[in-house]
């Protein structure tokens, strides 16, 4: 292949040490097809804007055709980036006089730009349709268990009695607010810097708006200093992605636990499990363990591209090229733990008897009792929360007569007689109709639950809509940029 870019300026070849040290070759296989489209949208409106001729044009894309058939390993690996290795490829092909017109207007800056914008619009798009899934593997889940009574944690101590389908939704829901922040992301990403040349634009009168558009980009960023420069969207794509291995590895948590011997609320699926070399019954969290520990991967890439960026003056720096293999190793953990973890949700046993009978151990009904107190009797709820507070001293099933012998020291009376009753202390301990009179907005009764259940449900379906419809529209514009370059060649065999 011909040496293009270091033999006018620079006299001497880098050794391999160099090479080695320089290269983005290795990272560069997630953007080659996207700078197959990059050059050929960028070819169709240098024709279009008469910067080269139409039988140039043609030849380029026909080469670019080939190159995008044969694929990345067909590239030489010696030069430093995919990019000039994929220009001398095709100047191999169609000439100099040719193909050395197709980066006219163009810098490897707004191309290496552009190239990574596509690659990660694509990721976050099914990282989007990856966090739905899971969210519904939670959801149908949780359906399932509406009524599977289990203790609810403060500080790892049981507190309340709850339900595993109000746990998961709670899981749920963290992740919804995750397919947000992926979303809002995936807006600021899928922006065009193509055409803003090394940093000051270009004299030649290139048209953005139109490789904008054949790129199915939603817009331009449109002064060209920040748009080579900047890489903040990469930055607020690890953040959203450390944020979902953080939730993540909340859920792979509870997962270790509630596996354990001594919690044995769940088992899960062998496939996501190991045995011991030397312990044969042994059945290990392996994946959830793996989970937790990767999450510091997504947290690493994050820290590790904030201080690339952190006080790079403007314009392009050759730092930044470190910053796109951190952003590909967030994007290829966290997509395959967000798929991971639903799978083992999906498949889970939940050991629905061991939950009901320990929802009530370590008196998780005394804020109810508290409460009873202070709709029965009248009493302040500090003072309703001292008294319980000495009783939980005892076995958590106190008396109306160990009440009243409290209240004596701490009020100086009974509650009993101030309206407190036997019934209404059993109905308080009763983990069921704890749980069935908190039927507040995100409570755990069933009713609430059911409803709760329905609604996002629903918003599953429009957010599997509305990501439908970006993969839509980008599908549709890449089909006009193939429809267009396939015309030029059309044209010149007539």
């Amino acid at each position: 292949m011909s040496d293009i870019l270091r033999r006018g300026r620079l006299s001497s070849t880098p050794d391999k040490d160099i090479m080695d040290f320089t290269s983005s070759m290795a990272a560069d296989k997630w953007i080659f097809e996207a700078d197959v489209l990059v050059d050929m949208a960028h070819s169709i409106m240098l024709k279009e804007q008469g910067i080269i001729k139409e039988e140039d044009c043609s030849a380029i894309l026909q080469g670019l055709f080939k190159i995008k058939g044969e694929g990345i390993e067909a590239l030489d690996y010696s030069y430093e980036d995919i990019h000039i290795s994929l220009e001398a490829r095709l100047i191999d092909m169609v000439g100099e006089e040719v193909g050395g017109r197709m980066h006219s207007g163009r810098s490897r800056n707004d191309e290496v730009a552009t190239c990574i914008r596509i690659r990660l619009r694509d990721e976050l798009l099914s990282l989007m349709e990856e966090l739905v899934a899971l969210r519904a593997s939670l959801i149908d889940k949780a359906a399932d268990n509406i009524n599977t009574l289990m203790p609810g944690f403060t500080h790892l101590q049981h507190a309340q009695p709850t339900t595993l389908a109000h746990h998961l939704i709670a899981h749920s829901d963290a992740l919804s607010r995750d397919t947000a922040r992926v979303s809002d992301a995936f807006s600021r990403v899928n922006k065009s810097p193509l055409g803003a040349a090394a940093f000051a634009s270009t004299g030649f009168d290139l048209n953005r708006e139109r490789t904008c558009s054949l790129l199915g980009f939603g817009g331009i960023i449109e002064n060209s200093m920040d748009a080579v420069s900047s890489r903040d969207f990469l930055i607020e794509s690890a953040s959203v992605m450390a944020n979902i291995m953080i939730n993540l590895s909340k859920m792979a948590e509870e997962i270790v636990i509630w596996s354990s011997t001594e919690f044995n609320f769940i088992e899960l699926d062998d496939m996501y499990a190991s045995t011991s070399s030397i312990m044969p019954q042994k059945k290990n969290p392996d994946t959830a363990e793996l989970m937790r520990g990767k999450s510091g991967v997504a947290v690493g890439s994050l820290m590790t591209l904030l201080t690339i960026c952190k006080g790079l003056p403007l314009s392009y720096n050759r730092d930044l090229q470190e910053a796109t293999p951190n952003a590909w190793r967030s994007v290829e953990t966290t997509r395959s733990a967000v798929r991971i973890m639903a799978g083992m949700i999906g498949t889970m046993k939940v050991n629905v008897e061991v939950m009901a009978a320990q929802s009530s151990t370590g008196f998780t009904t005394a804020t109810e009792l508290a409460d009873t107190m202070v709709r029965a009797a009248g009493i302040p709820f500090r003072t309703a929360h001292q008294i319980v507070g000495v009783l939980a001293k005892g076995d958590g099933n106190p008396s109306l007569a160990e009440i009243d012998e409290v209240a004596q020291d701490v009020l100086g009376g009974s509650l009993s007689s101030r309206g407190l009753t036997a019934e209404m202390i059993t109905e308080a301990l009763d983990p069921i109709l704890n749980i069935n009179k908190r039927n507040v907005t995100g409570g755990p009764a069933p009713d609430e639950i059911s409803r709760a259940i329905a609604a996002r449900e629903d918003t599953l379906e429009e957010e599997k809509f509305a990501i439908a419809e970006l993969n839509i529209r980008i599908e549709n514009s890449l089909s006009r940029l193939f429809a267009a370059a396939q015309e030029c060649i059309d044209q010149q065999g007539k």
